[in-house]
């Protein structure tokens, strides 16, 4: 099942700077947000292969830097094979360094390991790596297709991931 996750204040991360690149995962961030909003992940008919919810939140993003005085891009990937970040193809990140270089800062949405890779992409470049989600658990869900084209996530629970915490504990 998909990683569940918490926003994180990138207003506050972006403060002083001028500009930004919006780099999300399309599939773990993208779930979250629509079972956060109690909306369907996918609407196959209206939004192919588009989030409806996840859209409107990079855009409300957007919105909220720009307010702050961020001006901000969303880089895009398309085909739904590259949907994880972690599994990008070697031509999907090279251009994604090249984009980056353009801005003084990305704003990673995804895991950790989404955003290692952000930072191997632009350890070259001048450009501040920002985390713009964190882990709180994997999600226990049913997903569901409905005959509308509707794809969603119902009956979902969190579940923490607890060992890692143990072995830092123990």
């Amino acid at each position: 099942m998909p990683i569940h996750f918490n926003d994180l204040d990138v207003v506050s991360e972006v403060a002083g700077l001028s500009s930004a690149l919006i780099v999300p995962c399309k599939m773990c961030p993208a779930v979250t947000v629509a079972v956060r909003e109690k909306k369907p992940f996918i609407q196959l008919f209206r939004n192919f292969l588009k989030s409806a919810p996840y859209e409107q939140y990079l855009e409300a993003l957007q919105s909220r830097l720009r307010e702050n005085g961020v001006n901000t891009k969303v880089f895009k990937n398309i085909p739904f094979h590259q949907w994880f970040m972690c599994m990008w193809s070697s031509e999907k990140r090279k251009k994604l360094q090249k984009c980056a270089e353009q801005y003084d800062a990305v704003i990673v949405l995804g895991c950790e390991s989404a955003t290692e890779t952000l930072r191997e992409l632009v350890k070259s470049v001048d450009c501040k790596v920002i985390e713009g989600m964190e882990v709180t658990g994997i999600m226990n869900a049913e997903l569901r297709f409905h005959l509308t084209g509707t794809v969603t996530f119902e009956n979902c629970k969190t579940v923490p991931i607890f060992q890692q915490k143990k072995k830092e504990d123990g």
